[in-house]
């Protein structure tokens, strides 16, 4: 009669093995878990650098610019400003890689009858692209459009006028406007064109002094865009030079598509800031 109750004891101890086994294999189970993740987190570290890579800015289509001062051919510069220097004024730049200028003026002297004066200047800038700011095509956009608002916002333009021009680069505009001043009115001209990363500027404006007529807003306005043509084509060849199949005064006038670019652009850290201006300074009104 005592027999079953010596047998308690041995089903309660297996009883308790039971919980224990569980137990460890709740263990074994987490541990493959961590194990797990581990793994993913690793995987995904590996991921990242191939990620970056494709966040990379792609590189400005235009690595060069031509001479300011020989964009414009010597029949252009005889048509426009006939008593001027064929060599021009060329500006200051402070890196001349990446922005230009040079400026022409002409003073044609009728004696009793007047004279005609003539100004014309190019202004060229190029961006780079930049990993934070963005691509060199962007940057230049931007400030295209910032010098059209300037030259529409010219302090004391009258009969101003202002429309897109095409077959100019990617996209360009032509601003019009009287600017009178002591000497007579003054017929200015401004052309913004955009060559992918390089902006070119040109302006041109022609007055009849002395009591000579002021010239045909018509005719210079005609004269102003075939200068930015000839102009933003200057750019587009200068990045031609030394390419196969390419040659100096290849494609159209208003062509703004590049082959390759011949050489890397330069570091983004010296390309040129927002709202930064290529140096040009307008000569006096008339000349002596």
């Amino acid at each position: 009669m005592h027999r079953p109750a010596q047998r308690l004891p041995r089903i309660l101890v297996s009883a308790a093995v039971v919980p224990v086994m569980l137990v460890a294999a709740g263990c074994s189970s987490d541990s493959g878990s961590d194990s797990g993740d581990a793994a993913n987190k690793d995987s995904s570290a590996k991921a990242s650098p191939s990620a970056s890579k494709a966040a990379v800015v792609k590189e400005a289509a235009y690595a060069k610019l031509p001479e300011p001062c020989k964009v414009f051919s010597s029949k252009t510069l005889g048509e426009l400003v006939p008593e001027a220097s064929k060599s021009g004024k060329e500006g200051k730049s402070d890196d001349a890689a990446t922005r230009g200028s040079c400026s022409w003026d002409s003073l044609e002297d009728k004696g009793v009858k007047g004279s005609q004066f003539r100004w014309l200047s190019v202004s060229l800038l190029r961006f780079e692209s930049d990993q934070t700011r963005g691509t060199g095509e962007k940057l230049a956009s931007t400030y295209y459009a910032d010098q059209v608002q300037d030259a529409r916002a010219e302090t004391g333009a009258t009969n101003a006028k202002s429309e897109p021009v095409s077959g100019t680069g990617n996209e360009a505009t032509q601003v019009s406007y009287d600017l009178k001043k002591k000497e007579g009115t003054f017929k200015q001209q401004v052309v913004v064109a955009r060559a992918e990363n390089v902006v070119v500027s040109v302006d041109y404006n022609g007055a009849g002094l002395a009591g000579d007529k002021a010239p045909s807003a018509e005719d210079l306005s005609k004269a102003a865009l075939k200068a930015a043509k000839e102009a933003v084509q200057a750019v587009v060849t200068a990045n031609q030079a030394g390419e196969s199949g390419a040659g100096a005064g290849s494609g159209s006038g208003g062509s703004a598509s590049p082959s390759k670019s011949p050489s890397p652009s330069k570091s983004a850290s010296e390309s040129p800031a927002k709202g930064t201006k290529a140096p040009a300074t307008k000569p006096p009104a008339t000349k002596n």
